[in-house]
């Protein structure tokens, strides 16, 4: 589907974390092994895999997922039968009371700390912004964000459009951006959607009169279609391998994925499935085992550094406190080498107060 990309990089840093901890010995001698399966970007062909891979293979543990419709598919199946999910794709919903369970834990950003954190570097008090959103939860909860971010700023929303999943052409849509008038077009989509969308802004000349902001600014995308179009592009991101000239921790695991992967670098999403299932397997190694309370309390209690600086669960909603990148896009003449796509604008460290309050998210006080 139009994540492969992104998917394909969780797959190859999830395989990481597991050799790495299987040449350590495993978990209390035992290995750990990685059974992959593809959701097709469908909620019902995941819960279905989901079922299977309980039922059929006994996993004592569920990472993953790369569409916020699918993974609450998957959350459904994991907490209806007492099994840990660690979800590592974009939701705000997961976290909310109803869909959220002892069992499950979101290492992945959130929609409320991605557009949060992009807003607050880019919008300015009477900034006027336009959005251009992908007709799925994901967009929907980006735009959210946005838009709360904006009223404590106090930037004016113009318009907004609703794009469908998967669209190739977005040619209809650009002329009635560009009649609003935006400092900002706010473009909240995501894979092949986000290279496609963001071409065709370009094409139609609105990167001239605005300025291109997306909640999350991928990698592969970015590669797919050259640095003249993503040119000045801002987003937010949960990893970028630049890291490494200030983190001990994402120099490592640019190492370790480089020698895993013929000199390759992880990208932004790929990296998740590093940190995902790390924080699991270290989990995991505190409990001594796969003993599910033992290991949900681990996983409560675990401060970990396994690429991008301090992260650890919130107890009330096992949301992962993180850091959030706000990264823009080089030009060509700016760029060291092939890799040096992005820098790095704004770092936000990880806290609390850039998460929706436990009471909001329906929580006891």
């Amino acid at each position: 589907g139009p994540f492969a990309a992104e998917a394909k990089d969780q797959v190859k840093s999830a395989e990481l974390a597991v050799k790495q901890f299987n040449d350590k010995g495993g978990i209390n001698g035992r290995k750990i092994e990685l059974l992959v399966r593809d959701d097709k970007l469908n909620g019902g062909e995941a819960a279905t895999r989901t079922l299977e891979l309980l039922e059929k293979d006994k996993v004592h543990a569920v990472v993953g997922s790369l569409s916020s419709a699918v993974q609450l598919a998957v959350n459904e199946v994991t907490r209806a039968r007492g099994i840990i999910y660690v979800s590592i794709s974009q939701s705000d919903t997961i976290n909310e009371v109803k869909d959220f369970s002892k069992y499950t834990f979101h290492e992945a950003l959130n929609p409320h700390m991605t557009a949060g954190a992009v807003a607050r570097y880019s919008f300015k008090k009477g900034s006027k912004v336009a959005h251009l959103v992908a007709d799925y939860a994901y967009g929907h909860e980006m735009l959210r964000g946005f838009k709360r971010a904006q009223a404590e700023i106090g930037a004016e929303t113009v318009g907004e459009i609703l794009h469908p999943f998967g669209a190739a052409d977005y040619s209809t849509f650009m002329p009635r951006l560009r009649s609003m008038r935006p400092d900002f077009l706010c473009i909240s989509n995501f894979g092949r959607d986000q290279a496609n969308s963001i071409k065709q802004a370009v094409d139609f000349g609105l990167k001239q009169q605005a300025k291109i902001v997306v909640p999350v600014i991928l990698h592969n995308q970015r590669l797919a279609v050259g640095p003249e179009v993503f040119e000045g592009v801002v987003g937010g991101a949960n990893y970028y391998w630049g890291l490494e000239s200030q983190l001990p921790s994402a120099k490592a695991f640019n190492d370790a994925y480089r020698a895993a992967n013929g000199g390759a670098i992880p990208t932004d999403y790929g990296a998740y499935g590093y940190t995902g299932l790390s924080s699991l397997l270290m989990a995991m190694q505190v409990a001594g085992g796969t003993d599910t309370d033992k290991v949900i309390a681990a996983l409560e209690a675990l401060k970990y550094d396994v690429a991008k600086g301090p992260q650890s669960y919130r107890k009330c909603d096992h949301q992962s406190v993180q850091s959030v990148l706000v990264l823009e896009s080089q030009k060509k003449a700016d760029m060291k080498n092939d890799a040096d796509l992005f820098k790095v604008v704004a770092n936000e460290a990880a806290s609390e107060k850039v998460l929706r309050s436990c009471t909001e998210l329906g929580f006891p006080a």
